[in-house]
């Protein structure tokens, strides 16, 4: 291994590693393929074959995202991954889809293992909030970044040491009850989600458009898209609507204060 390969496989896991904590924090460079694409082909010196990459990955995240809880695979990590097996052994974008992929969705499985640890820690740290510890609370406030960089850079750690067969044989070797297991987990973790988010939505306000897009995409299996699009709609003519009547309101306000400083100058 040269000095120059060295130093790519450290900022390969440094960029793997704070891609997370930069997007649970301050989302300075963003985790979007292109974006952790671009950063990887100027460390790899090959932006071409990365941007091709990056591009390819990109279009497999549109539609898809993590909201409310759920998980989804990383293709961040995929795409960086796959950038540097592709560049780093001469393969084309075909080595880096077959081995990002399984990547990414490995670290879903270590996404809902660390949003479970963090969990736990939280209630810790509230503990300590309690008996007025802060000093302990600041400690482990420093075990989620960590736990979180972990997800992501311990698989970058096992391609750039050990080669992508590992992720593969890991993806074989794991039994079937643990994955279930963590898939049950992932799959609970978007039902906590949105019943967080029904917690601070004003929800009687809008019960009747929850529950058109419940039917709609339960009973007559209408895509996220359709959806979303039919949301974006009504919401459109809500806030139309809201706007007229703001100003019909702000209309007769200035007539009768006009009409009562008639009165008051007579």
């Amino acid at each position: 291994m040269t000095g120059i390969n060295l130093i790519q496989d450290i900022l390969i896991i440094i960029l793997a590693a704070y891609m997370t904590v930069d997007q649970n924090g301050l989302v300075i460079m963003s985790w979007f393929p292109v974006i952790v694409g671009t950063i990887t082909g100027i460390i790899m010196g090959d932006l071409t074959t990365a941007l091709t990459i990056a591009g390819t990955f990109q279009l497999m995240m549109l539609g898809v995202a993590a909201l409310g809880g759920a998980s989804a695979p990383n293709y961040g990590l995929a795409t960086i991954v796959g950038i540097f097996v592709a560049v780093r052994t001469g393969t084309g974008i075909k080595s880096a889809i077959a081995v990002g992929l399984p990547v990414g969705l490995l670290a879903i499985q270590l996404e809902v293992v660390a949003r479970i640890i963090v969990n736990f820690l939280a209630h810790r740290m509230l503990t300590d909030v309690k008996n007025h510890d802060f000093k302990k609370m600041q400690r482990e406030a420093w075990w989620g970044p960590a736990l979180f960089s972990l997800q992501t850079g311990l698989p970058a750690i096992l391609i750039v040491f050990f080669g992508p067969d590992v992720v593969k044989f890991i993806l074989t070797v794991v039994p079937s009850w643990v994955t279930d297991g963590l898939t049950v987990a992932g799959g609970m973790l978007p039902v906590v989600g949105v019943g967080m988010l029904l917690r601070y939505m004003p929800v009687k306000k809008f019960l009747s458009y929850i529950i058109v897009g419940f039917v709609l995409a339960a009973y007559l299996k209408v895509g996220v898209l359709g959806v979303a699009l039919i949301g974006f709609a009504a919401a459109y003519w809500y806030f139309i609507s809201e706007s007229k009547k703001v100003t019909s309101a702000a209309t007769n306000t200035n007539a009768v204060s006009e009409d009562e400083g008639d009165d008051y100058d007579e």
